[in-house]
């Protein structure tokens, strides 16, 4: 079901663009810095024989990779489609299209087809939503056991460059814009829903977090 609203149409032709670019970078240079510190969280949660519903999966590296670290299956959602062709051929060219399974569209829009996972993974993608209380809720709804993610810090910086890269777009007239949503807040709703922090890091950018289910 492809995504319906202007915002979302704009964010999967934006990151449809970086599809192959993305995919060679991963090849050449495995995992940035935030999603090492998010699978080494994951990992002190223990993710073997557990199901991943990664949203704003991109190419599938990251949940390509756990599978091969012995994760059971995962689903991964995606606004770009691009991206999915990407994240399909590879998972086929690494022995894993038996267990993974590729979804267009605005996760928000599609949440009430998705089934549960025992992992809900979101690696930069909270910044790529405006209404975050309603990303946060409904994919705590799907999610049984770990909740992993990355999103921008709450600094000068962060704000600053999201407000650069609005105006770019803006120029460009396309109607995808990023944010920069306050971290306390989302500890908050994600607290409220049983959850306690097992992992937090950071680097300069991003704050990376993954939460176990009480």
């Amino acid at each position: 079901m492809p995504c319906c609203c202007p915002h979302s149409q704009s964010a999967g032709k934006f990151f449809s663009f970086f599809a192959r670019s993305y995919r060679k970078r991963f090849a050449k240079k495995g995992l940035g810095t935030s999603q090492q510190q998010l699978i080494n969280g994951i990992k002190q949660a223990n993710f073997q024989d557990k199901t991943l519903l990664e949203i704003g999966c991109g190419v599938g590296h990251f949940h390509q990779l756990m599978l091969e670290q012995g994760a059971r299956s995962a689903v991964g959602v995606e606004l770009a489609s691009k991206m999915l062709v990407e994240a399909k051929d590879w998972a086929r060219q690494r022995g894993l299209s038996d267990k993974t399974q590729y979804i267009e569209g605005d996760f928000i829009s599609i949440a009430e087809i998705l089934e549960s996972a025992d992992i809900v993974i979101m690696d930069k993608v909270v910044c790529c939503y405006p209404d975050a209380d309603s990303l946060i809720h409904r994919s705590l709804e799907k999610c049984q056991s770990i909740y992993a993610l990355t999103y921008p810090r709450k600094v000068w910086y962060t704000r600053l460059g999201t407000q650069i890269l609005a105006l770019l777009m803006k120029l460009l007239g396309s109607d995808f814009r990023p944010y920069v949503h306050d971290p306390e807040q989302i500890e908050n709703w994600i607290s409220e829903q049983g959850y306690k922090k097992l992992m937090q890091n950071q680097t300069s950018i991003w704050l990376t977090q993954v939460y176990v289910k009480q």
